[in-house]
């Protein structure tokens, strides 16, 4: 925004850039941030908690809302605490450690229920309390961090909030401790193989990212050096010695990002060292068996293995499989939703356009003996109504989009395919709304949102909502 900009909308509104306001913080954005109002104009705040009243220094003034930076707690809510990471206020990987976790699953709770009626002005949706984990710390299987240099040292950790400056870290409280163990490991290595980094700027050096998963169950994990260049000299000894220090990494490989771009990993990845895969476990316990789940670099992959676990659970409780339903699973990707709704289903089906996924969710398919499932590879707004025009009627349809949401053209074909129920997954409160007044708009009634805590911590929120055709739902 230009001076001129900033000039023109401070007119309209009572706030300017650069300058201090007193405001107290009534809410929490889908982001994370501290929401408060001054003379009835939104004002967004990282940091701040609800319950605060906090000393605001504006530095975005936009038509209808402003951000500020906090500058000082004049009064504090009752549910500040004090972050367990030292780095908390420079790092951007959480957002809420200065929130009491019991209130961080209210305020959660709120977003969404404000997200159903607000934005997707829905009414009388029964919005559950969150869902809480039993442990909110050292939870996350998966870490990609940026390389970088600082005072001439390779360093391995988050970006400072909005920005690409690393903040070095060799302990992470949200992510388990095999992948701190890993990254301590993986930058000593790098930096006595003398890798160098990769320069945004310059576009030169070779080292981008460092990712690493494990499985939560069986203690294996892998180790993605992503590269941008296709030469990496050391990478093999690298890897071989990276597999001695820690016996838990069974596979270890290069992934080449050439692009200049934010997107971490590239098309191409090489194995180093080891095997292709790491293999996991997910029990949802009741009637449900164990299944094991194999897992390569790209797969997507649930973050949080006790709350996935959860979250399935749910999935499972809304669907009330009775052995006699054709299910179908879309945006299905490695076919872990899938193959649970295949153990009491007659026939599921899971829906990907990521071919990789899907040769993923074949072989997780054989490795537990699910022989009543069948997986395709397309856009869902094309497969559906292939399916429907195969034959395929649907009792339940489960959708699990990425955070951006449905495309409308898979709404409508889902709802043209007329399924006694849809089960709706979400990352994103704001598309969930979206998309369940799509689905309104379409015939079908929400009756129940369940969010789960997928990511204590952050400012991220995961639900699941329960869909009936209007008219059996009773409207």
């Amino acid at each position: 925004m230009t001076d001129h900009d900033n000039a023109a909308t401070a007119k309209s509104v009572p706030l300017s850039r650069g300058k201090t306001f007193r405001i107290p913080i009534t809410g929490l954005s889908h982001s994370g941030e501290g929401v408060g109002r001054f003379r009835n104009f939104t004002v967004f705040v990282p940091y701040a908690v609800p319950g605060d009243t906090i000393d605001v220094r504006i530095e975005e003034v936009h038509k209808n809302y402003a951000r500020g930076e906090l500058a000082f707690v004049r009064s504090p809510s009752p549910d500040r605490v004090q972050p367990r990471c030292g780095l908390f206020y420079e790092c951007g990987g959480c957002q809420l450690q200065q929130v009491d976790y019991q209130a961080q699953l209210a305020l959660k709770t709120k977003v969404v229920e404000d997200a159903v009626t607000r934005l997707g002005r829905l009414q009388g949706v029964e919005v559950k309390p969150c869902l809480g984990a039993s442990d909110p710390w050292y939870y996350r299987n998966k870490v990609q961090f940026p390389v970088g240099l600082s005072e001439g040292r390779l360093v391995v950790g988050c970006y400072t909030r909005g920005t690409h400056d690393i903040v070095p870290a060799d302990e992470c409280y949200i992510q388990h401790q095999t992948n701190n163990r890993i990254m301590r490991e993986a930058r000593i290595l790098a930096e006595k193989y003398n890798v160098r980094p990769y320069d945004e700027e310059t576009g030169g050096g070779t080292l981008r990212h460092i990712l690493s998963r494990v499985a939560a169950k069986t203690g294996q994990a892998m180790v993605v050096f992503v590269t941008a260049t296709r030469d990496f000299g050391p990478g093999r000894k690298l890897a071989e010695e990276l597999m001695l220090r820690l016996p838990q990494v069974v596979g270890v490989f290069q992934n080449i990002n050439q692009a200049r771009t934010n997107v971490i990993m590239g098309p191409e990845t090489r194995l180093l060292a080891g095997v292709e895969s790491i293999e996991d476990t997910i029990h949802v316990g009741g009637p449900y068996d164990d299944l094991r789940f194999k897992i390569s670099p790209q797969s997507f992959y649930q973050t949080n293995p006790d709350q996935t676990a959860l979250l399935y659970r749910q999935v499972l409780k809304y669907a009330d499989l009775t052995y006699r339903e054709t299910v179908i699973d879309v945006y299905c990707g490695i076919g872990s939703i899938t193959l649970f709704l295949a153990q009491r289903a007659k026939k599921a089906y899971g829906v990907e356009a990521v071919s990789e996924a899907v040769n993923d969710a074949k072989k997780n398919a054989r490795l537990n003996r699910i022989e009543n499932v069948e997986f395709l590879v397309g856009e869902a707004e094309k497969v559906l109504p292939q399916m429907q025009q195969g034959g395929v009627a649907p009792d339940l349809i489960v959708v699990d989009p990425p955070r951006k949401g449905c495309d409308p053209r898979v709404l409508q074909a889902m709802a043209e395919m007329r399924p006694a129920r849809i089960i709706y997954v979400s990352c994103n409160p704001a598309t969930l709304a979206r998309d369940l007044a799509g689905l309104r708009d379409l015939g079908y009634r929400t009756l129940e949102v369940q969010p789960v805590d997928m990511f204590p911590m952050t400012g991220h929120i995961e639900a699941v909502a329960k869909l009936e055709p209007a008219q059996a739902a009773g409207s």
